[in-house]
């Protein structure tokens, strides 16, 4: 069994909710109370990030293969046999893999690596990439910047199109996470000639944000193309995390493949 860090709630239909580059499982907090209602509710932190140790690291470490392999390994020890998944970015794009093998009976992705240009990914490598030294750099300052709207605004606009209305605290969690993950360095390389899996493996739903500054917008047209049987989402407004511009929205997303 591999070993992560997770939390589980709820009863119902098992829902497995996995994480971005540098990002931690407590992305999906603004949604987790309203998904617990009628699912159980799995969030994990991947290996190297959140409070999951990176732990030896044998050839293949950070690919998006890698990370799928680790989270069959987890949930074989949780017990837990084909389930629903849903993921950010780089764990959208691990969640498409785990649907192409077949562990995944649903799969919602939010903003998935691997839609990308060369230049588009180069460009996600390198603001993600600033935004982290940003963060080591500025620790000591990062409440002080959180506890303002428009600090929030100049540090968290990157990822959310609505920072004012994000809570201080988290914020100052999420940089934290994403500026001590361990495993970012070699996540963020394995994007290097990463395609996203593409098929009629399962029931998939691509969601999104008209505002994301990480994987604009305009790669979620070669995701419409190429997965031309998914059920695609517009999230008006919302930036590259929207779970917390849009709850609402990202929840309905959710629940177009549950059902």
């Amino acid at each position: 069994m591999t070993e992560l860090a997770y939390d589980r709630r709820g009863t119902g239909p098992t829902l497995v909710l996995i994480h971005g580059l540098g990002s931690h499982r407590h992305v999906w907090t603004p949604i987790l109370d309203t998904l617990a209602r009628d699912r159980d509710v799995i969030t994990l932190d991947l290996p190297g990030f959140g409070d999951s140790p990176i732990g030896p690291s044998p050839f293949g470490y950070g690919s998006v293969s890698w990370f799928a392999d680790r989270v069959e390994s987890f949930l074989d020890g949780l017990g837990v046999g084909r389930c629903q998944v849903a993921g950010s970015s780089m764990g959208g794009g691990t969640a498409l893999e785990l649907g192409r093998r077949g562990r995944a009976t649903t799969v919602t992705a939010f903003a998935p690596i691997g839609f990308w240009s060369a230049a588009g990914r180069r460009w996600s490598q390198s603001v993600v990439t600033a935004a982290r030294a940003a963060a080591s750099h500025l620790d000591s300052r990062l409440p002080q910047i959180m506890d303002s709207p428009a600090g929030r605004a100049a540090f968290c606009s990157l990822f959310y199109a609505r920072p004012r209305r994000l809570d201080p605290a988290d914020c100052v969690a999420a940089a934290r996470a994403l500026a001590s993950a361990p495993g970012f360095p070699a996540a963020r390389d394995a994007f290097a000639g990463f395609q996203a899996p593409v098929g009629d493996f399962c029931e998939i739903t691509i969601a999104w944000g008209t505002r994301d500054a990480v994987l604009p917008f305009a790669q979620s047209r070669r995701a419409r193309a190429l997965l031309p049987a998914a059920r695609h989402v517009t999230l008006k407004g919302c930036g590259h995390l929207p779970f917390a511009d849009d709850p609402a929205a990202c929840l309905a997303a959710l629940n177009a493949s549950a059902r």
